[in-house]
């Protein structure tokens, strides 16, 4: 069995047991909404008892308002759903025994690895570029026109950030045999991140500085640092390199 037939599979399994249309579901609808949530904030805030008060406070909501509601939504939930949706790929098929089944047929390790890693990306990928283009659609229609090739960048920072978690939960997912470790590991990896993110100087040197750069993109302002977006790939790189050095010394 070569690459592209595991890949096939593996994107197949995707659609079977509902990840794809789940992410699809999820994430286009916050596309969709999010601009829409940043446009009617003022109103919402009438809603609030004695919110009325604070209305003539809130500024006119603007193009930027509605990115970085995208923005924020779209990665908040879409880390959850990367970490749900990578917890098992390795761990569960280990402990049921498919694993071994699939890699007699034969097939490389490395490439069980990579399919795996390829079929949750293209879930991603898809499942994003839709969402933008959804919100894209209604901020032109509720704010006016954006840049388009900043658009198509911003969300290239989004998957690249959301791609992060699927490998490194992929590769805490081979460490183990519990899914439920290999998540709380990943928690712990973002937690951890968040924490360090926090701190001057850490930062633009780590993958949450992606979404800060997303967000410097639209609003029109230079980014100087690119050490984030760098550092993700080699996460990236290094964390499927890792989990397949593990996974081919693994007796299964």
């Amino acid at each position: 069995m070569n690459f592209l037939t595991a890949l096939n599979k593996e994107f197949l399994e995707q659609r079977r047991t509902r990840k794809f249309l789940i992410a699809l579901v999820v994430l286009v609808l916050f596309g969709m909404t999010s601009p829409l949530m940043a446009k009617l904030t003022p109103q919402m805030m009438t809603l609030v008892p004695g919110g009325e008060a604070f209305v003539g406070l809130i500024p006119e909501p603007t193009i930027n308002d509605a990115v970085g509601q995208y923005i924020k939504n779209i990665t908040q939930f879409g880390i959850l759903l990367a970490l749900v949706f990578s917890m098992g790929a390795i761990s569960v098929e280990k402990d049921k025994g498919t694993a071994a089944m699939i890699l007699s047929k034969p097939m490389p390790r490395g490439s069980f690895l990579l399919a795996k890693f390829s079929s949750l990306a293209l879930t991603f990928i898809i499942a994003v570029g839709i969402a933008g283009i959804a919100a894209y659609y209604y901020t032109y229609f509720l704010f006016g026109e954006m840049n388009i090739l900043n658009w198509l960048a911003v969300n290239g920072l989004v998957i690249l950030y959301l791609l992060v978690y699927v490998a490194l939960t992929l590769l805490y997912s081979t460490l183990t045999r519990t899914q439920y470790i290999a998540i709380g590991l990943s928690f712990g990896t973002l937690i951890f991140f968040g924490v360090l993110s926090s701190l001057p100087g850490f930062g633009i040197n780590l993958p949450d500085s992606l979404i800060g750069n997303a967000s410097l993109l639209m609003s029109g302002y230079p980014i100087t640092n690119w050490t984030g977006l760098w550092v993700s790939l080699g996460l990236i790189v290094v964390s499927l390199a890792t989990a397949w050095l593990v996974f081919c010394k693994q007796e299964l």
